[in-house]
């Protein structure tokens, strides 16, 4: 396996102190970085883990914060900080261009060539980095069919993808059609991957809870998913001499 370094990375961000989580490949030369951001209960090790199988195929990889540290495991906690921010492109944005100007001083990152990747409220962020003009060379979102102000997806530079679930409640088919709407109208590279029978929150193993319906981990689906990301950024960002991408599959 690659030899990797990871770094806790504090900055200043929407009234709070992020705690960020930084993973380096080997080696010292620049490399194609990726902002890679959680679901709404903030940064786990779900995520970190994320972050250091990006940097085993040779990105630098930045799994951001959304809550100061904190990680909101009470639904109720969570969708009271969410849902505000969810409605606010702005503090979004603010988030977002914290952690990119993070990514963007770390001396092993190529600040050409570097994509956002999120899940939920972390892929709203990304599409609204995408919306707010940001140099990005691909956007990946899970559980993120965010629509945004009007006209604003023009300013989207990069081929976009999505990735559902078909029965996500949170993100129905309503809400699919408006966002490819978006999409299409603006002009954007985009696709998007609906996974057959997968609920909210699918890829991420610990989200199976009781109070919350329509949520759920789908395994199969949570391993394709990641594949589907990975692919993305193959395409979209190449890593020269890059290993085999079914070596760092997580989920």
């Amino acid at each position: 396996m690659t030899t990797i370094t990871t770094h806790t990375v504090e900055y200043p961000a929407d009234g709070l102190t992020m705690t960020g989580h930084l993973a380096l490949p080997s080696g010292t030369g620049r490399r194609p970085a990726v902002l890679l951001g959680p679901e709404g209960m903030g940064l786990s090790d779900i995520e970190r883990r994320r972050a250091d199988a990006l940097a085993e195929l040779g990105y630098v990889a930045l799994a951001f914060d959304l809550h100061g540290g904190r990680y909101l495991g009470d639904p109720e906690e969570m969708l009271a900080r969410c849902l505000p921010l969810l409605a606010d492109p702005d503090r979004m944005r603010e988030i977002g261009h914290a952690a990119l100007d993070v990514l963007r001083t770390e001396p092993r990152a190529d600040t050409d060539r570097i994509a956002a990747v999120g899940y939920g409220t972390g892929g709203a962020v990304a599409l609204e980095l995408g919306r707010d003009g940001a140099d990005l060379r691909a956007i990946g979102t899970v559980n993120a069919l965010t629509t945004g102000r009007p006209g604003e997806a023009a300013r989207i530079r990069c081929p976009v993808w999505a990735g559902v679930g078909s029965e996500d409640p949170i993100m129905p088919p309503a809400q699919r059609d408006a966002f490819t709407a978006e999409m299409q109208a603006a002009g954007v590279d985009w696709r998007l991957t609906v996974y057959g029978g997968a609920l909210h929150a699918f890829h991420h193993p610990t989200v199976d809870h009781p109070t919350v319906p329509g949520v759920g981990h789908h395994p199969r689906h949570a391993q394709r998913a990641w594949r589907d990301v990975v692919d993305l950024l193959a395409e979209c960002l190449p890593v020269p001499e890059a290993p085999d991408p079914a070596s760092a599959v997580r989920t």
